[in-house]
Order: C-alpha cells, then sequence, then structure tokens
C-alpha cells in the first residue's frame, strides 16, 4: 500500500521510512506527488496533524499519514509547542534548526527549570474524509542541556538530554535514538494501529 506523507522534512521521512518497513507500506513524500503544504492554523499537534493528513489525502488520492512535533518546555508553559519549526524566528532569527536551537538556549540561559518534553503526534487517515483517522501519540521527557551535544538527528536532538540514557538525543546511535524518540514511540504505536486496523 502506498501511503503519503504530509512533509517535505527528509528526517522525518526517513525516519518514519524504516519504522513502518514491518508493515510493508511504501511511504511517499508529499512534495514528490507536487502537493502543496498544508496550512497549520491550530494550536495543538492533534487539529494540525489531522489538517496536514487530510490535505495529504484529498490532493493525492492515497492515505495519508501526518506528523505534527514540538517542544513543550515547562518553564515556558508548554510553548514553543506547534509553533517550534518557527521558534527562531521570534527572535529576529531565520528559520532553521540552528537558529532555534540557538534562541533556546538565549531563552533560557538564566533558567534552573529546564525540564521539557517532545512530543510527536501522528495522524492516519485513508481518505480525506476518514471519519477515523488513527491517533498516536510519542512523549519523551528531558532537560534542555546547557550547550548543544552530539551529531545525530536534527531539530532540538542536540540539547534534548535525556537522563536515563545520560546523553542528548544526538548523541546516541540512530537505531537507539529512533528507539526511543517521541517519533519512535508514536510510529510503534501508529504501526499498531494500522495493523489492527487497516490490515
Amino acid at each position: 500500500m502506498k501511503i503519503v506523507l504530509a512533509s517535505n522534512n527528509k528526517g522525518k521521512l526517513a525516519e518514519l521510512r524504516a519504522m513502518l518497513a514491518p508493515l510493508g507500506f511504501e511511504l511517499i513524500q508529499q512534495g514528490d506527488l507536487g502537493i502543496p503544504e498544508a496550512a497549520e492554523p491550530f494550536h495543538t499537534f492533534v487539529e494540525n496533524a489531522l489538517a496536514k493528513a487530510r490535505h495529504a489525502a484529498e490532493h493525492s488520492g492515497l492515505p495519508a499519514l501526518a506528523d505534527d512535533a514540538g517542544l513543550c518546555v515547562d518553564a515556558f508553559g508548554g510553548l514553543p509547542g506547534v509553533d517550534t519549526a518557527y521558534y527562531a524566528t521570534r527572535f529576529g532569527y531565520e528559520k532553521g534548526d540552528d537558529n532555534n536551537v540557538r534562541a533556546l538556549l538565549e531563552q533560557m540561559r538564566d533558567l534552573d527549570n529546564r525540564r521539557a518534553a517532545l512530543v510527536s503526534t501522528l495522524v492516519a487517515v485513508r481518505s480525506p474524509q476518514d471519519p477515523e483517522p488513527l491517533i498516536a501519540v510519542g512523549r519523551v521527557v528531558g532537560e534542555i542541556a546547557r550547550a548543544p551535544m552530539g551529531n545525530n538527528g536534527f531539530g532540538f536532538d542536540p540539547v534534548m538530554y535525556i537522563p536515563e540514557f545520560g546523553k542528548t538525543f544526538a548523541q546516541l546511535p540512530v537505531e537507539v535514538k529512533n528507539a526511543n524518540s517521541h517519533r519512535g514511540r508514536a510510529a510503534r504505536a501508529m504501526v499498531e494501529l494500522m495493523r489492527e486496523r487497516w490490515l
């Protein structure tokens, strides 16, 4: 079965392709089908992921999978949340992973409460009108490191310190990170939902 991924993020595509491989699904990036990115006007991960999945399914005629993920920092009341990808732009930087990390470390420089969670919400639909979207959430709690460490991963991985490993996500081997990341947890739950309801 072909499924369109409602994202053009190469990192997400690689991770999700690997995680969905056991089901025999072929994951196709929406950009490869000429599908424009969907609007994300909502304030919750699940609403944005659902909007993206429905948009991709409508434009492709295929089942679609969307991920909305972000960083929720306790000291900021859960923000940046759904605005994680654009976090740096609030502080005069261009959009990008490195600038997001730089802006976050600057904003947290004097904070002792460094607890944060990376959250991934995956939504899959069989069609744009699917009344029963599959929804899977993965969450990993850690602390924001004082400086970036490691070269694996993307996004906030270099500053997301995971106490159980004593390392940031970017310091872990890719297979360990994928197995324990917020997206990894969401993908495992999604694989089980797809196996149970779609196969």
